[in-house]
């Protein structure tokens, strides 16, 4: 089958890497997004599919607009059967929808969680289950008929850099199913998405990033594991500095130092503004019903380090 492929992130990367090497379904093109600047330095960085299509030996355009005459042209001299999208983080519009047909590899069980983040909503959120969709794309978001889905169980450790690579190994599974059968005659039946369970996963923004002290320490603990390692949770310190946050655990009552006096749902006697301090050696942030103790944690322009190994250089407020 003559595939095109369009994505452009590393979870993109490893679907294609998996398409590549099934001969049958090898893609005779790869279209990705322009290299952008980034980090600290601000240097030229190819997308993760780029890297990963030159790598394979395939052809790459990486066009301004995908919906653009030059790149809608160069699509239609590969002479594609079906085009595969998998996080391009572009919309693909008319008349491009119309002149092929579009097949999306979707990390999520939808319609819940459509849009830019949904691995990292899911986790946060709490979800027992995250999955993968296969479903053909219209101009909605992530709106479109369903053919098939499978999930995977969100464990209590797991972060996004456990469950993503379960995900995607899982997606390359089903996208190369959902071909075999296309191409055998027998495609999959599609079927509509229910509008009512729609729920939508927005980019992760720098507001997302910050662990807010008036929500729970169960979810600030899931937003931590939600962003490691690719975006990284922060906190706040008392300098108005930010200290990021790789691994942290709730401090239930029981465990809570000084005895486990302060039962779950109020702040430590003396505290009357939640923030990050010490106590018998842990370093904790208070917030609402209880604590979150940050096992692992990395300081601006330094390395993530064990939180015994930056209290040892750094000096914050004691907790009593």
């Amino acid at each position: 089958m003559r595939v095109v492929f369009l994505g452009t992130s590393e979870f993109a990367a490893g679907i294609l890497e998996r398409l590549a090497h099934h001969n049958a379904q090898r893609p005779v093109l790869v279209l990705t997004r322009p290299d952008r600047r980034q980090g600290r330095g601000r240097r030229s960085a190819a997308p993760a599919v780029a890297r990963a299509a030159r790598s394979l030996g395939l052809t790459v355009s990486q066009p301004e607009s995908v919906n653009g005459p030059e790149a809608r042209a160069q699509i239609a001299s590969a002479a594609p059967q079906l085009l595969v999208v998998c996080a391009f983080g572009a919309l693909i519009k008319e008349p491009l929808l119309s002149e092929h047909e579009l097949l999306n590899v979707h990390p999520s069980l939808l319609p819940r969680w459509r849009g830019a983040a949904p691995i990292e909503r899911a986790i946060s959120a709490g979800d027992p289950r995250a999955g993968v969709s296969i479903m053909r794309l219209t101009a909605g978001l992530d709106s479109g008929p369903v053919c098939l889905a499978e999930s995977e169980p969100i464990g209590p450790q797991d972060t996004y850099g456990t469950l993503a690579p379960r995900l995607q190994a899982l997606g390359a599974e089903m996208l190369l199913r959902v071909l075999d059968l296309t191409e055998r005659g027998h495609p999959p039946p599609f079927r509509e998405q229910d509008e009512q369970g729609a729920t939508y996963a927005e980019k992760i923004s720098p507001d997302d990033r910050l662990l807010d002290p008036t929500r729970t320490a169960a979810e600030l603990e899931r937003v931590v594991r939600a962003l490691e390692p690719h975006i990284g949770a922060r906190v706040a310190l008392a300098d108005g500095s930010l200290l990021g946050v790789h691994r942290a655990a709730v401090l239930d009552s029981e465990e809570r130092p000084g005895g486990g006096a302060t039962p779950r749902g109020r702040r430590l006697e003396g505290e009357p503004h939640p923030g990050v301090g010490v106590s018998d050696g842990r370093l904790l942030l208070d917030c609402r019903g209880g604590a979150l103790e940050l096992l692992v944690v990395q300081p601006p322009g330094g390395r993530a380090m064990e939180a015994a190994a930056y209290l040892r250089g750094h000096q914050l407020p004691g907790r009593r």
